[in-house]
């Protein structure tokens, strides 16, 4: 592989364990509210339970909490796939598919991220998208110049 492709890829996985470990501090962090106004919302956060369905009753706390840790997860989950298979040294066309595929999962996270989130998040899931991008693009033409060849 080549040193640029592998270079973007070990910077996508750095960057995409930095962000879940940047992301995990908020389940060791407690927000303290600031006024009135933020005291109530908290109290409504853990105590309203809207009922969903049969037996299913989360509060939106709740809710946020598991989405929390799904995202933690999914960016652990990328991060340690992409430094494990580098470190496999699996075949170029392999991890071509590879990328394009993490490439297409954090895009849309970034999509989301973007549409729904805050500043650093946005920075985050935007840089490793961006990374995967390049590893993904630097990966094609290197791939297109072997078969030519």
């Amino acid at each position: 592989m080549t040193k640029r492709y592998t270079f973007w890829l070990t910077i996508a996985a750095i960057l995409q364990l930095l962000s879940a470990c940047a992301h995990a501090l908020s389940f060791f962090i407690k927000h303290i509210p600031k006024n009135e106004t933020e005291k109530q919302l908290y109290d409504l956060l853990g105590s309203y339970k809207p009922d969903l369905g049969p037996h299913f009753q989360p509060s939106f706390g709740d809710i946020y909490t598991g989405l929390s840790a799904a995202f933690t997860l999914l960016y652990l989950l990328g991060g340690w796939i992409i430094l494990y298979l580098l470190s496999k040294n699996i075949p170029q066309e392999t991890m071509k598919g590879v990328t394009g595929v993490c490439t297409l999962i954090f895009g849309a996270n970034f999509l989301i991220t973007l549409l729904f989130g805050f500043l650093p998040p946005i920075i985050m899931t935007g840089l490793v998208f961006l990374s995967l991008s390049f590893a993904y693009a630097t990966n094609h033409i290197h791939f297109i110049k072997l078969r030519e060849s």
